[in-house]
């Protein structure tokens, strides 16, 4: 049925972004590896003067 069908594929799509290790990005899942960059974006950028 049609509900059978897009469960399944919201299954899927939660394995595919939060479970499957991603062997390109480190073997982590890709959700882990997009939380991971953005935190490092907005940490505060130490700079020095002379």
């Amino acid at each position: 049925t049609l509900s059978q069908v897009e469960l399944a594929t919201a299954e899927w799509v939660d394995w595919y972004n939060h479970q499957r290790l991603h062997g390109e990005i480190g073997h982590v899942p890709p959700v882990e590896y997009e939380t991971s960059y953005y935190t490092e974006l907005t940490k505060p950028q130490v700079t020095t003067t002379i």
